[in-house]
């Protein structure tokens, strides 16, 4: 006879209670604007509070997953794929974000006088200016050595605890069997900050609720519909993205795109509400660890991918930069529209831990790239948190799809495994007993 099947009231369900606080966040930052900007800590202090945890969390996946590897050549082999494939669909993601906007054209017809925007908005845009000098090239690549052991984690910046978290799982793979007590400490440990985002999460319906009220509230509803055509084009670029191009990725890999979405649903409403894929990259390493894809890889790929393949930042920046240009009548040529998507190669590799990298890097482009009017980023000021919930979520989806692209590849993983783990994980309860 069967065991009992406890299913959890839905009301204890942490996606729904998601949604319930994102509508009740909406709804009081429509209804009462002034409170709702009020609660903006509590948004604030989850994302603190999970990116707390992303830097010894990855430290410890990183560094157990490589150096249990063993193999040095397996893991340059796995490198080596892994930016291959970032290249490939990052490069894709911008040109479709081109070609979509130049068909669109939700910018002509603005006719958009600078000097009108308001000094505050440019001043805006100014200080957004100052910060893409941290994305040059030469200091990107400095960055990735932190100043010291500790402050890799104090940093915010992903590239540099995985450069660091690679040189320890090298440095006990030397040691050979005298460095497997300092291995199994480190797992041990994983599983303590793994218990400890456990904890962290059921306090994200409080976050999403803050992070919605204070959104709503600030910026108001209304206050879209003058760019609302090019919120709508970006993201219905970015679901086509993720349905046809990722989507034919997960066909090749043997799985269903859309069973992947349900199977990641948790994360998704959390993205949704805070507006930040770092929130869930901790519970994204063990979902994916659980379809079957190896820990070393997904250790690998997953905080990689936060630096170096941002399809939805990439869209974002295509759509974005020529909107401005066409809002400002700044005329951009076939030539010119390909060196801004050049520029946007480089520049978006640089926004790891970068506060609002989206718009950041987006400043770092028109920087680069003369004739657009870096006054024109102000514009966007007021519409980039909505902007900004979009390009978290493609990234996220485009994460997920490509870990499990590099597992295929590698042979870590069949199809059918794939499969079969996403039905049970995605089935009911009383199924999966």
């Amino acid at each position: 006879m069967p065991a009992a099947v406890h299913r959890a009231p839905w009301y204890r369900i942490l996606y729904i209670q998601v949604l319930i606080a994102v509508a009740v966040g909406i709804a009081l930052g429509c209804y009462f604007p002034e409170q709702g900007r009020a609660l903006k800590p509590l948004g604030d202090g989850f994302i603190k509070l999970i990116k707390m945890m992303i830097a010894p969390i990855i430290f410890c996946t990183v560094v157990h997953g490589v150096a249990s590897m063993g193999d040095l050549k397996k893991l340059g082999r796995v490198g080596g794929k892994t930016l291959l494939y970032f290249e490939i669909v990052s490069t894709l993601a911008l040109a479709i974000g081109l070609l979509v906007v130049n068909l669109l054209k939700p910018g002509v017809g603005f006719h958009v006088n600078l000097a009108e925007l308001g000094s505050k908005a440019v001043q805006t845009a100014h200080e957004y200016q100052d910060k893409v000098h941290t994305l040059g090239t030469t200091d990107f690549l400095l960055n990735i050595i932190p100043g010291s052991f500790v402050g890799a984690f104090t940093s915010g910046d992903l590239l540099q605890v995985l450069f660091l978290s690679l040189l320890t799982a090298f440095a006990i793979t030397g040691l050979g069997q005298r460095g497997q007590p300092a291995l199994h400490v480190i797992e041990r440990i994983g599983e303590v900050f793994f218990g400890i985002m456990r904890i962290v999460v059921k306090l994200a319906p409080v976050g999403a609720f803050g992070a919605m009220a204070f959104t709503i509230g600030s910026y108001g509803i209304s206050s879209l519909q003058k760019l609302l055509e090019l919120m709508l084009g970006f993201y219905i670029t970015a679901a086509l993205f993720v349905i046809i191009v990722l989507g034919g990725i997960a066909r090749w890999c043997g799985f269903s795109i859309f069973q992947f979405l349900r199977y990641i649903k948790d994360e998704l409403l959390l993205v949704l509400g805070t507006s930040s894929s770092e929130s869930v990259l901790p519970l994204m390493i063990q979902k994916l660890r659980g379809l079957g894809c190896a820990p070393a890889t997904v250790g690998l790929v997953v905080p990689t991918g936060y630096s170096f393949n941002l399809d939805g930042t990439n869209i974002y920046m295509a759509m974005a930069a020529v909107f401005l240009a066409q809002a400002t009548d700044t005329p951009l040529d076939f030539g010119q529209q390909l060196s801004l998507m050049l520029v946007a190669m480089i520049t978006s590799k640089g926004a790891s831990g970068v506060t609002g990298a989206g718009f950041i890097t987006l400043a770092a482009t028109l920087a680069a790239v003369p004739g657009i009017p870096i006054e024109s980023l102000a514009l966007l000021v007021g519409i980039d948190r909505f902007m900004s919930e979009c390009r978290a979520l493609t990234n996220l989806i485009g994460n997920g799809v490509a870990t499990i692209a590099i597992s295929r590849w590698e042979g870590e993983v069949t199809p059918e495994i794939l499969r079969a783990n996403l039905r049970h994980a995605t089935a009911s309860p009383a199924k999966r007993s």
